[in-house]
């Protein structure tokens, strides 16, 4: 018989021993979403449903780096330990202020160690280690990634670990290969800590040039590498019949940008990858591409592994794990069964026994149509959960679209009726997909809370449609040769119309010429910057085309200006391995911007995982515009995931009408809502020091329109010590 993990023990017992509305005893956040398992709850109970409603602001910090062009984000989940609050900025600044009053005590800026290091980056959190150093002395270590680097900061001061890798950094690429060192990689989610190890993944490219995402260990002390397991198998070894054989050197991928899960007993890490690269075709990858969609379980001493499953098949979707496996104890056939719950854009829940990767419930494998596009390989089945339910929709219905306007609504229809939309799987096509819910999701990275007791898993999902669509590489010949340059490399995430958005919220080209000359331009495109990844497969004269064609757009207009006849020389298209080119990331909204579906477009939902049934789900979110209009309910896109507390509340910023609530966590009411000064788009942390409870969020703002923001905020009750 199995018996519940330490840290639910821990839990219950820490819940059980403070009184509701008491002084609790000091709580840290130590870990990325709360502790090894990431499970996102706090043991603390000062704030009740009763008293929720008194929440007010204890402190305010002002990071600084905010973006006047609204491009600046902070989705970071701090650590709070022994009374210190560390964060990041928009600009990936590390610092740490007071938790009780936000006073700060020091900032690190990566750019005074990196020349090449500027502008606006994602940082979702930090990991933190202590222990003994080779020597035998008491050491603490604090480290996060900022642009293709891994820095130890001294907790204390905020300086460089100077013993540890090239001076206190170590470079993201290590153990790549020699093509990644001109590849882009960045790790926006940190790594775990495991005995005397940092365990890393990365975000790559999803095009043309990726890097491989493959796992690896580094001595904490030393900065050394420790062991590195291959997303991408070598011929021979597990995984690698998946492939072809060699595998093409024009893929990568299968990354872990999502973070990993801990067991310390057992001394696995739990590992959620991402699709293969190229994203959205995969013709030169037939198979089902491992380990690429998958819950991996890694020796966490030697990066071994124990186990995998496989959520997607040869993924056209972009159809990433998008949050860290949540380690919990459930009961299942009538005994505590120590188990791995993971969330996926599709908005499903796999729930597998932690020690042998096997579902709890059963998953069907479920056939799907092939592909139309020429040379095109997609698995003939999917693997799906049959229980717990999805807690988001599977397919448009065609009479459920936008119904606050007949006008719009006929618009959705026509919209609708002129694409493909048969749900789940249904390939990528030359007359556009739906994808619902969309490319970002369903889950997202925000993660999923869980509460021991109830034993309810509380996620927040999007439900906004996108459409992805391939258009025939042949069409680049009547292009320029800039412009054909920018369908291949920019147009996913700026659009065909340069008008920015998508999936990374990529700045509105148009007009460029006005921030940027010639050799700013180049540079920026050869270095990358921020969330946008270096283009290092394009040649120099691409390049410098690619430039003085962005150069020559100052309106729409331009976009559309005809070449005059040129030579196959000329045509950039032979350095274009694919025959489709990706339209680029769009979602599928009316005219008035809003999603072509009835709401809701976002929710909160609380699953029974002992049952495999969904408790409750209730909108997260609301558009102010329409509530102005006596249109409420609606839910809203949203980022950042919930935290749930002993004392029975959920908390969840997230939304764009820029507030935090807090909810019942056992009927899904809302109990308390506040303003903040930007939108939350991160998870809220939950600590305690010097006898009270607080609840803290980054408000960075700079996602779905809303404005940049610098602050984090920190909420407590009033009159407390």
């Amino acid at each position: 018989m199995k018996f519940p993990c330490l840290l639910a023990l821990i839990f219950i017992l820490t819940s059980c021993a403070t009184d509701p509305g008491g002084s609790p005893p000091d709580t840290d956040w130590a870990h990325y979403l709360g502790d090894p398992g990431t499970t996102q709850h706090s043991p603390l109970r000062q704030i009740t449903a009763d008293n929720v409603a008194q929440l007010e602001p204890a402190w305010t910090y002002a990071s600084g780096g905010t973006d006047s062009l609204g491009r600046g984000q902070i989705q970071c989940n701090p650590l709070v330990i022994g009374g210190v609050l560390y964060g990041t900025n928009p600009r990936l600044h590390c610092f740490a202020v007071d938790a009780a009053t936000g006073r700060e005590r020091w900032v690190f800026d990566p750019s005074v160690h990196n020349e090449r290091m500027f502008g606006m980056g994602n940082n979702r959190g930090l990991s933190y280690y202590t222990g003994e150093d080779e020597a035998g002395a008491r050491v603490q270590r604090l480290f996060y990634a900022a642009g293709p680097w891994l820095y130890c900061l001294d907790p204390a001061t905020g300086e460089l670990v100077t013993s540890f890798g090239e001076g206190g950094k170590v470079s993201l690429r290590t153990g790549l290969g020699e093509a990644a060192q001109k590849q882009f990689i960045v790790s926006n989610t940190p790594g775990v800590v495991f005995e005397d190890l940092i365990i890393m993944g990365g975000r790559v490219s999803e095009g043309l040039g990726a890097a491989p995402g493959h796992i690896r260990a580094f001595n904490v002390h030393t900065g050394g590498l420790a062991w590195m397991f291959r997303t991408l198998p070598k011929p021979g070894t597990a995984g690698a019949a998946t492939w072809p054989n060699p595998i093409d050197k024009k893929n990568g991928g299968a990354n872990a940008w999502a973070g990993f899960s801990v067991d310390h007993e057992r001394g696995t890490v739990y590992v959620p990858t991402g699709s293969a690269s190229w994203d959205f075709y995969g013709g030169n990858r037939p198979g089902d591409n491992l380990f690429a969609n998958c819950i991996i379980a890694l020796n966490a001493r030697t990066g071994e592994r124990i186990w995998h499953f496989q959520t997607v098949h040869h993924d056209l979707w972009d159809r990433d794990l998008p949050a860290t496996p949540v380690l919990i104890t459930v009961d299942h056939d009538g005994k505590p069964t120590d188990a791995v719950a993971q969330t996926t854009k599709s908005g499903h829940v796999f729930l597998l026994d932690r020690d042998t990767g096997e579902p709890l419930f059963p998953v069907e494998e479920k056939p799907y149509p092939a592909s139309d596009l020429l040379g095109e390989y997609t698995s003939p089945t999917q693997p799906l959960p049959v229980a717990p339910p999805p807690f988001a929709r599977q397919q448009i219905d065609p009479e459920a679209l936008y119904p606050f306007n007949d006008t719009i609504n006929k618009e959705a229809r026509a919209l609708l009726a002129s694409v493909n939309s048969g749900g789940q799987f249904t390939p990528p096509s030359e007359k556009g997909t739906v994808i619902f819910p969309g490319l970002d999701g369903g889950a997202e990275w925000g993660g999923a809370a869980w509460d021991p007791v109830s034993q309810l898993l509380f996620v927040n999902a999007n439900e906004m449609p996108w459409l992805l669509k391939m258009n025939p590489a042949g069409a680049l010949a009547d292009l320029s040769p800039g412009h054909a340059v920018y369908s291949t490399a920019c147009q996913g995430c700026h659009g065909a119309r340069l008008a920015g958005g998508g999936v990374f919220t990529s700045p509105p080209l148009i007009n460029i010429g006005e921030r940027y000359d010639t050799g700013a331009l180049t540079t920026l495109v050869r270095n990358g910057r921020g969330a946008m990844p270096a283009f290092g497969w394009l040649r120099e004269e691409q390049v410098e085309q690619l430039a003085d064609w962005l150069l020559s757009i100052e309106t729409e207009r331009d976009i559309d200006k005809r070449p005059a006849k040129r030579t196959l020389r000329e045509n950039p298209r032979p350095n274009w391995p694919y025959p489709y080119v990706f339209d680029g990331y769009q979602r599928l909204t009316t005219s008035n911007g809003y999603p072509i579906v009835a709401p809701p477009w976002g929710t909160l939902t609380a699953i029974d995982l002992a049952a495999g049934t969904i408790r409750w789900q209730v909108p997260l979110g609301e558009h102010p515009e329409l509530v102005a209009r006596g249109i409420s309910g609606t839910g809203s896109e949203n980022y950042g995931g919930p935290v749930v507390t002993a004392a029975g509340l959920v908390f969840i910023a997230a939304t764009l009408d820029e507030k935090i609530r807090a909810f019942s966590a056992a009927s899904g009411e809302l109990l308390w809502e506040a303003k903040l000064p930007a939108a939350g788009y991160a998870t809220p942390a939950v600590y305690a020091t010097g006898g009270k409870q607080y609840v803290v969020v980054a408000c960075g703002g700079g996602k779905l329109g809303t404005p940049s923001g610098d602050q984090y905020v920190a909420f407590a009750l009033p009159g407390r010590k």
